[in-house]
């Protein structure tokens, strides 16, 4: 078991850097970080390096997603700031060479139908996979719940079924959520068989409350056996809010190292 500590929400009382430091510290294997471009590619770069830490996960630049905006991946007349958003996460990710990019599909903007939005997704999606393909780093999406973000184009397994069915690239592939599943109260087991074979990357915070594991009611033992019988062997990542400084509160972490997901 491969964990990954998502440091755009773990250990934030400390600079990004500081923050992988951090991570080696308590336990975890690795790190991933939702948008590292802030920091020059070059010193995150050598940070990662003197902690022996790998970097699980990127996500593209997405424009105004986070201030509540439609993003860039699913509006036709953003395709030029898309486009540029390509290029930097390329040039960055040349760099620091993540596990794997991720492409948030965005809200549906509005004035554009959902099927225009979908075809505009599924043909950047496809353009990022061929293009990282080159670098040897897949390309990813996710379905994230649209009660914590109205609007979001992407909230289901079948959703994210279809879309990548739609992309039909073998370098493009789905990131799952334990809690956007949860979140909906969503089968979270029959998810991970549909989309089994083709998850490059799973994140996960307890629910509700996307707390840490222990703090609600998600049945962590079962999706992961779950992930275990379809085959899954990849990096697990802790995307979770913490209740207070995060290592106070990693309990969770040894439990998990011992066999025990309660």
């Amino acid at each position: 078991m491969k964990i990954s500590a998502n440091l755009s929400l773990l250990f934030t009382e400390k600079p990004l850097l500081g923050r992988i430091v951090a991570a080696a510290a308590a336990g975890f294997d690795g790190v991933e970080i939702q948008f590292p471009y802030e920091v020059p590619a070059i010193r995150l770069k050598e940070a990662l390096e003197r902690a022996g830490m790998p970097l699980v996960l990127i996500n593209l630049p997405a424009g105004d997603l986070m201030q509540g905006g439609a993003g860039l991946a699913a509006v036709p007349q953003r395709q030029a700031e898309f486009d540029a958003a390509l290029e930097q996460a390329l040039t960055y990710a040349a760099m620091v060479r993540p596990g794997a990019v991720n492409v948030l599909p965005g809200r549906l903007a509005e004035g554009v139908t959902r099927d225009a939005a979908l075809a505009t997704l599924a043909a950047n999606l496809a353009r990022a996979a061929a293009a990282f393909e080159v670098l040897r780093i897949p390309v990813l999406c996710e379905a994230i719940n649209p009660l914590d973000m109205p609007g979001f184009l992407i909230n289901t397994p079948e959703q994210l079924d279809e879309l990548l069915r739609a992309v039909d690239h073998p370098n493009c592939l789905a990131q799952l959520d334990l809690y956007h599943l949860a979140r909906q109260e969503l089968d979270i087991p029959a998810a991970i068989e549909r989309l089994a074979g083709r998850i490059g990357h799973v994140q996960f915070a307890d629910c509700p409350g996307r707390g840490a594991p222990g703090t609600g009611r998600l049945d962590f033992a079962a999706a992961l056996a779950a992930l275990e019988a379809g085959g899954y062997r990849g990096w697990l990542g802790a995307e979770y809010r913490p209740a207070g400084a995060t290592a106070d509160g990693l309990e969770w972490l040894a439990r998990w190292r011992a066999g025990s997901y309660r």
